[in-house]
């Protein structure tokens, strides 16, 4: 079996960090519930994208996304019988999980001293974008904020370019591998002291560690590696993008032994006693004379001809499109497209998913399936944890659930 399997995961999400965090936790086999604001229509992701995947509009890629395998029930817990029963849902679950402003938590009741009398057992992470406990908790955090004030823009491009953001939404999806690592670890806690708790983690905290050797190289001594030309390694050369016959390669001699074996395998063995490219920090000092060299020996032959001659041997990749990455053979052989049924919508067919970048050989993954329905699952949760028919339709009748 996963890892999580038997365990449910209550989860209050807004837009991409909290939903992917939730989604990762389903990859490993949790039930996870996402409770979604009647007052809203939703989690926000419903309605964000240009991309659809029904002729209604109503479905689109991005909550697809973010969203599949999991359970949706609408619930309005700003009102007693909604908090009523949230709190019923608490006593039989594993870890409620959000990704509000740091000041919300505590206003809503998703904090584990206000849960516990409910289930001491409870594991409540909160993933806000500057931490619930500054004089910033209050603000709104989104991935580009942080990559601009972290200093990620500053180093990304090339020199002379202004800041520039990572193509992906890269802190939000680092934020919601960080705050999946806390819960899973949180709920291993429990499992040793049976005890739950609060877990913390926010969007500028990990963008900001996510500056690594470069926090080090400043804070220890004063010394700032700004942007790089053709994607290069700050230190490390060659390291970067060199122009081919049609398009770029992606050369990581990370190493002396790699540039060797360079050398040797695109038959320039005379670089070897090159004075500007003998030592590393030779390479380094002269990069842009290695790059004129590098460009004028790759244009020889096309991006692929030079992969099949130096990959395995040499630490080398094609840069590619988003189509040509995608419809790899190395993708399609290696199943790394995840294809499921899709009945909204019998002229699509099926809608297909970037499987999970984990495995746990011998165990079946599981088994991918569309996002739900807004309200899908209510009535299904309401009868779990006790609600007849007739008080479901009152709740309804009510708007606390939808």
């Amino acid at each position: 079996m996963l890892p999580l399997n038997g365990k449910r995961i209550v989860s209050f999400e807004t837009w991409g960090s909290g939903a992917f965090h939730a989604e990762l936790l389903a990859c490993l086999g949790a039930e996870v519930i996402n409770v979604e604001d009647p007052r809203q229509n939703g989690n926000p992701l419903r309605t964000m994208g240009a991309y659809y995947l029904d002729p209604a509009r109503t479905d689109n890629e991005s909550n697809e996304f973010c969203m599949h395998n999991k359970r949706s029930l609408v619930l309005d817990i700003r009102t007693e019988k909604g908090q009523e029963a949230f709190h019923r849902l608490v006593k039989v679950s594993d870890a409620v999980i959000n990704n509000f402003r740091g000041c919300l938590p505590e206003q809503l009741g998703v904090t584990y001293h206000r849960l516990k009398a409910w289930n001491p057992r409870i594991v409540c992470t909160h993933l806000s974008g500057y931490g619930r406990d500054n004089e910033r908790a209050g603000w709104p955090g989104y991935d580009f904020l942080m990559q601009a004030e972290t200093g990620w823009m500053a180093i990304t491009g090339d020199p002379g370019s202004p800041p520039t953001k990572v193509g992906v939404s890269v802190v939000d999806l680092l934020g919601s591998i960080y705050a999946a690592f806390c819960t899973v670890s949180a709920l291993l806690r429990v499992e040793r002291t049976g005890e739950g708790c609060d877990v913390d983690t926010n969007l500028y905290d990990i963008a900001l560690n996510c500056l690594a050797y470069q926090a080090m190289w400043y804070l220890n001594d004063g010394i700032v590696e700004g942007k790089q030309p053709r994607s290069a390694h700050t230190t490390q050369a060659p390291s970067q993008i060199y122009k081919t016959a049609d398009g770029w390669i992606y050369i990581a001699c990370l190493t002396q032994k790699f540039w060797e074996l360079l050398c040797d395998k695109i038959g320039h063995r005379e670089l070897l006693s090159d004075p500007r490219f003998v030592t590393m920090p030779d390479r380094r000092k002269n990069r842009d004379a290695l790059t004129e060299v590098l460009d004028r020996i790759f244009s020889a032959q096309k991006t692929a001809a030079w992969c099949e001659q130096l990959q395995g041997t040499i630490p080398v990749a094609p840069v590619l499109g988003i189509p040509e990455a995608l419809d790899s053979d190395f993708v399609r052989k290696n199943g790394k497209v995840v294809r499921v049924p899709y009945p909204d919508n019998p002229a699509r067919g099926e809608v297909c998913f970037i499987a999970p970048p984990f495995s746990f050989p011998g165990i079946q993954p599981v088994a991918f399936k569309p996002a739900p329905k807004l309200g899908e699952h209510t009535d299904e949760i309401l009868r779990v944890i006790g609600y007849s028919d007739g008080e479901i339709r009152t709740l309804r009748e009510e708007k606390v659930v939808l």
